[in-house]
């Protein structure tokens, strides 16, 4: 019989082979799935595998999804490795994307291209100052940042519809719920003419460069992982706990933000009711799929961002439903969740007596 026995250490293969195992059973899982459908797995995998990276369009469609969950997903990174629990990077990421647009439709025909880092300042006001209602209730009050990060995405949205069916709504826009058309000096610059892929992933890239400093090699840093993995240890060593919340949330928070107001200002181009998209909640995925490294969180996005791709791929090809992403998701999650197992236990066969 099968029987887990626990490792004297944790296994650092196995945390680095983990992702990879979650990988091979969702791929596996999702050939069943296909199967069941009465759907072509080889065709099924080829919308999630290859056509998202078989050509530049593709690959610079996968840019502008990834970029905006590496973004928040480092950013959770650094709270989650900080033992700080932020759920909420979904409104923080609307909020993020309000506070710019705020910005980007003051802009009127003799606007500087200069606007453009209004806008991402915006953004990351907007994440942080929604962040900061977090960190001030978990500080003064300590109420749990889980439920309180969670509940909060609920007000981003609404504010957003408030806004987007009130007082910002475009007057020309034949009651359709949604601000203006951002004016072209106000879009996110372009990497390549005739590509959607926009300076954000450069932005983003620089972003994971600067975590990783913060984590491995400041001073700060240090302190924000051992509160993380040692609270006690931390509070003797004299490192300041209300501090490290304060960092770590509105980091995070600012994160998400930036990836709002580069959406906004990027491949919307106007503010809808539809801009959460649900990338604060797959971050999380991203994160823990990425190791809660900034290098590893970059492989994740991508992976991620294939995902969503793919089920947009079958919805409009194969006749799936769009939860299929959802599906894709879920599963890694789950099947990541089962694999770290490995890390703190080995499996052994024993004979029955």
């Amino acid at each position: 019989m099968l029987k887990l026995e626990a490792r004297p250490q944790p296994s650092k293969a196995m945390s680095l082979a983990s992702p990879l195992i979650a990988l091979a059973v969702t791929v596996a899982v999702g050939v069943l799935l296909f199967t069941l459908l009465g759907k072509d797995p080889l065709r099924g995998l080829q919308m999630f595998f290859v056509e998202p990276v078989k050509n530049a369009y593709a690959l610079s469609e996968i840019a502008i999804k990834a970029t905006p969950l590496a973004l928040i997903a480092l950013g959770l990174s650094i709270c989650y490795r900080s033992n700080v629990w932020n759920i909420g990077a979904e409104g923080q990421f609307v909020l993020g994307a309000i506070f710019a647009s705020g910005v980007a439709m003051q802009a009127g025909p003799d606007s500087s291209r200069l606007i453009v880092f209004a806008i991402l300042a915006a953004g990351i006001l907007g994440g942080m100052f929604w962040a900061g209602i977090v960190a001030l209730l978990r500080d003064r009050f300590n109420a749990n940042e889980i439920l309180v990060s969670l509940m909060l995405v609920y007000v981003a949205e609404l504010l957003l519809s408030y806004l987007v069916y009130g007082p910002w709504k475009d007057p020309k826009g034949y009651n359709f719920p949604q601000t203006i058309t951002f004016l072209a000096v106000t879009k996110i610059p372009r990497l390549v003419e005739g590509s959607r892929a926009n300076i954000g992933l450069l932005i983003a890239l620089a972003a994971v460069l600067m975590g990783w400093l913060l984590l491995f090699r400041t001073y700060a840093g240090f302190q924000l992982q051992v509160g993380g993995l040692a609270p006690a240890a931390a509070r003797y060593a004299g490192f300041s706990s209300r501090r490290a919340l304060w960092l770590a949330l509105l980091l995070s928070g600012g994160l998400a933000g930036l990836a709002g107001g580069l959406e906004a200002a990027g491949p919307l181009g106007q503010l809808t009711p539809y801009v959460p998209v649900g990338y604060g909640f797959a971050a999380i995925i991203v994160a823990f799929v990425g190791r809660l490294h900034p290098i590893g969180v970059v492989f994740a996005a991508v992976l991620m961002s294939m995902f969503y791709i793919g089920g947009e791929l079958a919805q409009s090809r194969l006749g799936l439903p769009k939860s299929i992403t959802g599906v894709f998701q879920g599963l890694l999650l789950f099947a990541l969740l089962a694999a770290d197992t490995l890390i703190h236990y080995r499996v052994r066969f024993k004979k029955k007596v």
